[in-house]
């Protein structure tokens, strides 16, 4: 019989609750007409939809219920006449007869059809979204996300973590993200914005004593939107006093298996990781998608006397493709002008034939150099081996990028494949004014093996800094935060952050720190792209209730819109739009 949840004072349970165990009773179900089939005119069959499912109900004479409208109907639960049963429905064998249909609300026309076979334009879609999330394919996406966030939230209250909200109203800091600005209304020609994360309020946490902290976070970055990203995201934000590094990355990770295994059925195994350096090296990116191999091989030594011009670079890097013999020569070329587009001067092919190498290089190749390419990677016959020689950095970039097209699945396509990139780079590039630039944030610990390079070579400090990449999507990054005084004052140093900028800039962090800051650590990762990847969805719009477009536009309320006069006055803002 219905549950608790499924009865209330309309409803006796929900349409897809409707078996056969209930034969022969009376029941009440809501929802909208999905079809209706007139046989003459004393017969009518109306298929009634909710969340859960579609219900046949038969209506003996006629009725005025077309398609979405919404109506109540009462009937008695009945088996489907023989030959009637439709297996595609979990009630397919069974149908409300003897009914009475109330009306509750009509419908105008729909702009487009609420079925996922039929592909509908997205702007159209983000229109009327307060229809399209009817569809099935919204209606399962957003239940999943609904579960993902039952499931993180479990994992972080069962490891001792302490939710909470930090504010959407923060103080400005000129560094990071482009911030959404918000005008003071009681303080004049002065701003809030709104958060990119709860970074800075999350140490302070930590400051205040609270050793584990999360919270299901909402963020804002006025940046270019594109498929993986939006203006306001989602992340489980935590932080945690008195912890490694290895410490944080097992919080996330059982967070992580939990919640696969809450929407999926199936846990994935533990999660392997792998360093920063060595991800740049096998995989040529810092998310490798390790759902399949073709690992990069280094040729750099084979070729270092080499009198080939092509191969004439300090590193030559080499990927094989099983059976890759078989491209074209107008797919090659494509390939190729990728390449070139890249950065790259050149790609070099070389199909594995019987024979030997096949390739417009391959006369010019000593036995030693054609030895080595034809045992990449375990090469056979009728496989393909492409090459890129150049600076490290660069031929690793292509060939990472080669392999992604050449061997990429669908984001949701499994198994789903974690992996932790650890020991990322402390700086990354100089700025205008020769300063060394943060590859992570200026409050990221450098790894304590390389604290002695921080004033004698600080390029080459590596950083206790973590991401979590699933499937070719960085989910996440974290770090080990600074909580000394003394190692804080030498990364400000390399960044050329003086006392009186740092003041200015992260005052009342620093200033928190000085009455006893616990070592502490964390991590946050996007919900929109755990539960895209979850979904099988190329796109985190799929998967988000009322998303922006590409261009920042909501269709659905037309924002963003003008204000009154009397608003701008109030605020104290000039408009130049129109001048």
């Amino acid at each position: 019989m219905p549950t608790d949840y499924e009865a209330t004072s309309l409803r006796d349970l929900l349409c897809g609750s409707v078996s056969t165990s209930l034969i022969g009773q009376t029941v009440t179900v809501c929802g909208w007409v999905a079809k209706r089939r007139e046989h003459g005119e004393h017969l009518a069959f109306l298929d009634v939809r909710d969340h859960t499912g579609i219900l046949q109900v038969v209506v003996d004479g006629t009725v005025d219920a077309r398609s979405e409208y919404v109506v109540r109907v009462t009937g008695t639960v009945s088996h489907r006449p023989e030959g009637t049963v439709n297996d595609r429905l979990a009630t397919g064998e069974v149908e409300l007869t003897e009914c009475t249909v109330e009306i509750l609300a009509s419908a105008e026309a729909l702009p487009f059809q609420l079925d996922d076979r039929i592909d509908t334009d997205e702007q159209v879609r983000l229109r009327y979204r307060f229809l399209d999330v009817r569809r099935d394919a919204m209606q399962r996406n957003l239940r999943l996300r609904a579960a993902v966030n039952r499931s993180l939230r479990a994992a972080m209250d069962e490891q001792g973590f302490c939710e909470v909200e930090t504010p959407l109203l923060w103080a400005p800091t000129p560094e990071g993200a482009r911030e959404f600005v918000v005008p003071s209304r009681l303080h004049p020609g002065e701003f809030y914005v709104l958060p990119q994360s709860p970074q800075i309020a999350k140490q302070l946490l930590m400051v205040g004593g609270f050793d584990r902290y999360y919270q299901i976070a909402r963020c804002l970055r006025d940046e270019d939107l594109r498929a993986d990203r939006q203006f306001e995201f989602t992340q489980l934000d935590m932080e945690a006093s008195f912890v490694t590094q290895d410490d944080v990355m097992a919080f996330v990770s059982r967070a992580v298996l939990d919640a696969a295994e809450a929407v999926t059925g199936v846990r994935p195994g533990p999660i392997e990781s792998m360093t920063w350096t060595a991800a740049l090296d096998l995989y040529g990116t810092d998310k490798p998608d390790l759902r399949f191999g073709m690992q990069l091989c280094d040729l750099s030594e084979v070729f270092a006397a080499t009198d080939v011009k092509a191969f004439g670079a300090p590193t030559v890097k080499a990927l094989r493709l099983a059976g890759g013999a078989e491209l074209s020569r107008s797919r090659l070329d494509q390939l190729t002008d990728a390449a070139k587009e890249l950065g790259a001067k050149g790609l070099a092919w070389f199909r594995i034939t019987s024979d030997g190498l096949d390739s417009p290089l391959a006369r010019f190749l000593n036995d030693t150099e054609s030895q080595a390419i034809s045992n990449v990677d375990g090469a056979e016959v009728g496989d393909m081996v492409f090459c890129v020689a150049d600076e490290y950095a660069a031929a690793c970039k292509v060939l990472g990028a080669l392999r992604v097209t050449l061997g990429s699945r669908p984001v949701g396509e499994g198994p789903h494949h974690y992996v932790w990139v650890t020991e990322f780079p402390l700086f990354e590039g100089i700025d205008d004014d020769g300063n060394l630039l943060a590859a992570h944030h200026p409050f990221t610990m450098p790894h304590p093996d390389d604290l002695e390079l921080l004033s004698s070579d600080p390029v080459k400090v590596r950083s206790q800094a973590y991401d979590l990449v699933l499937n070719g999507w960085e989910l996440g990054s974290g770090s080990v935060r600074i909580h000394r005084a003394d190692i804080q004052s030498q990364v400000f140093s390399a960044l050329g952050i003086s006392d009186e900028e740092a003041e200015n800039r992260f005052g009342f962090l620093l200033g928190a720190f000085k009455y006893g800051a616990p070592p502490h650590a964390g991590f946050a990762f996007g919900i929109d792209r755990l539960v895209a990847i979850f979904a099988g969805e190329e796109n985190i719009r799929e998967v988000i209730a009322f998303p922006k477009t590409q261009s920042g536009s909501d269709l659905m309320t037309g924002a963003p819109k003008s204000i009154t006069a009397r608003q701008i006055r109030d605020l104290h803002l000039k408009t130049t739009k129109g001048s």
